[in-house]
């Protein structure tokens, strides 16, 4: 197969390809837009805002920040910025002004480029840094300019086809920086050719193809949504629907009906606790009965398919007639019914979850892959998933175990390095060019890859047990849909306990279903979710060891917010400020005394 990622050597090459193959077609959208803007307008625009930026001053190798919401206006500047040799990075919009300062400190940006929305915090961090230019695309609040108003350079001074072609595959395209769960975020050095790298292994291993459409929700800030949904369209030219609101990414599938489709676990199981919630309050005894024996034939199928084996004549002919009268209109409802490719990454998710989509016919498998590594790394070939393993290694992906466990990572999807850090970057590339990437996996024969936990966050007893935090809060996590958050503790203890974080949404819906109060102070001390947790603990307990069973937890009366103290922007839980935040409340926990809260 020729990829189309092999007929150029850089990103901005690639672009100039795609603008010329697909002109006419739709590069990006936003949900309800019959039309939105076309590659040949999509060309226009970049050409149009390297000029303005090289007005600014910004040339090969600046950085420049961009913070916006997911729209197509990211999409233009930050090629714009690629095509003259710059390196475009995205911040959170949820970072606060010190966690700004220290990203423009780190990457000495002389130009932001913004929505008018994040402009005070902006003005506020960027203050002590080489920020000269705010640069807003919707408007010029105070201390700030608009995109409008900055001059295109004049022809002689700017050679805009000169300029992208002097571009080098070595040249770093982005900076990604960590979420920081272990310290202060590294600037992670990705180049064009690690990215192209990337994006062949996606062609090979997804086949995708300018017929596709993919939604564009999470973070440009972190290397999913730029790899999936910026980089892989950049080379395919497939369309682009941006949602700038990720709570509104569930009501846009049926809008867009994606064909790929990738998400971080806490959508997958909205999306699954909805569905299971329209059929439990289906007026229809039959309609209901109908629905619930077909979910449960999919997850048969879905049970076998996830050991790699098929159903027999009987299940599978059982499963056909589900499909047609169940499984393949709630696929269609939900907008799904067109995706030939569902991934999950960013956090660990529950293997029922994946079965539970699966058994609906979405072909969901978990995939696996880091900053570091330019995005994917490993996923399941389409039909091939394995429950509980990431899949195997993408095209060009080498994977192997250190002796301790730890996964090991190479190939020319390796990022160049941290960003003013070589020695971090030679402590976790060693000198054959392995990534240790921290996660302890197991390999199977086939090559199919399980990731157990970080190698640093393993929970190790008073008994000397090694334990899987991540396994334990998912199995809690897939009993309950209350439950946003669970953090498992016991290192150096006799048994583990458990700090619970409830779901704001299913919060008010459950209050509102049992005439609670809508108050979190009343629902947590509610016996009616007393006794819905007391389940879902047990039933979570039933599929885990006897050393992992969660003995006693409490539920915190609050909400955790991505980008906090105790979440990464990314969702990912920061444990050590968990520990010393909570540490009364787990002291209690494990005092004689204490009982569930």
């Amino acid at each position: 197969m020729t990829t189309r990622s092999s007929q150029a050597t850089t990103m901005c090459e690639a672009f100039q390809n795609t603008v010329r193959d697909f002109a006419s077609r739709t590069a990006v959208r936003t949900p309800g837009s019959p039309t939105g803007v076309s590659w040949a307008q999509y060309g226009e625009r970049v050409r149009t805002i390297a000029s303005q930026l090289h007005t600014l001053g910004i040339g090969h190798g600046d950085t420049v920040a961009i913070m916006m919401t997911n729209r197509p206006e990211f999409h233009f500047v930050d090629t714009a910025a690629q095509h003259l040799g710059a390196i475009p990075f995205s911040i959170y919009n949820t970072s606060s002004a010190d966690q700004i300062r220290f990203l423009f400190t780190d990457a000495a940006n002389k130009v932001v480029i913004c929505e008018k929305a994040f402009v005070p915090v902006l003005l506020e961090g960027a203050q002590e840094t080489a920020v000269q230019h705010i640069v807003c695309i919707d408007g010029a609040p105070e201390g700030t300019r608009s995109l409008e108003s900055v001059p295109p350079a004049a022809p002689a001074e700017f050679d805009f086809e000169r300029s992208w072609r002097a571009v080098a595959p070595g040249d770093v395209l982005t900076l990604i920086y960590t979420s920081g769960t272990t310290g202060a975020p590294k600037g992670v050095e990705l180049t064009h050719a690690g990215m192209l790298a990337q994006v062949e292994g996606s062609e090979l291993l997804m086949g995708v193809t300018a017929e596709d459409r993919i939604i564009s929700f999470l973070p440009s800030a972190h290397v999913a949504d730029r790899w999936s949904a910026h980089y892989i369209q950049t080379v395919c030219g497939n369309q682009v629907t941006c949602v700038a609101n990720p709570k509104e990414v569930v009501g846009a599938l049926a809008d867009v009906r994606p064909t790929v489709f990738g998400a971080v676990p806490t959508v997958w199981q909205k999306v699954r606790v909805a569905l299971l919630a329209a059929i439990e309050g289906e007026q229809s005894p039959v309609k209901k009965a109908l629905c619930k024996w077909a979910i449960a034939t999919g997850q048969h199928v879905a049970a076998m398919s996830g050991r790699g084996k098929k159903p027999g004549l009987l299940l599978a002919a059982q499963f056909a007639v589900a499909d047609k009268l169940v499984l393949g209109k709630i696929r269609n409802k939900i907008g799904l019914d067109q995706t030939r490719v569902a991934l999950s990454g960013a956090a660990p998710i529950a293997p029922d979850v994946i079965k539970f989509f699966i058994g609906l016919g979405v072909p969901l498998s978990d995939a696996w892959g880091m900053s570091e590594l330019s995005g994917l790394s490993t996923m399941s070939p389409d039909g091939e998933m394995r429950l509980g393993t990431v899949g195997r290694p993408a095209p060009g992906v080498r994977a192997k175990l250190a002796d301790d466990g730890e996964l090991l990572i190479a190939g020319p999807i390796l990022m160049r390095g941290y960003r003013n850090r070589p020695e971090q970057t030679a402590e976790a590339i060693d000198s054959e060019g392995w990534l240790h990437t921290g996660d302890i996996a197991t390999i199977d024969e086939e090559g199919y890859i399980t990731i157990i936990d970080r190698k640093k966050e393993l929970i190790i007893s008073a008994g000397g047990k090694n334990m899987s935090p991540a396994n334990i809060e998912n199995a809690v996590k897939a009993a309950c849909p209350l439950i946003s958050q669970v953090v498992a503790i016991g290192n150096d203890r006799s048994y583990n306990v458990a700090l619970i974080v409830l779901d704001q949404e299913a919060v008010a819906a459950f209050a509102e279903r049992r005439g609670i109060s809508g108050e979190l102070s009343s629902v947590v001390a509610s016996k009616e979710l007393r006794e819905t947790l007391d389940r879902a603990v047990a039933d979570a307990n039933q599929s885990l060891s006897r050393a992992e069973q969660i003995k006693r937890y409490r539920v915190l009366e609050e909400y955790w917010e991505p980008g906090s103290e105790v979440l990464t922007h990314t969702m990912k839980l920061r444990r050590k400020p968990i520990d010393a935040r909570y540490a009364a409340d787990i002291e209690e926990l494990y005092s004689a005394e204490t009982v569930r809260a």
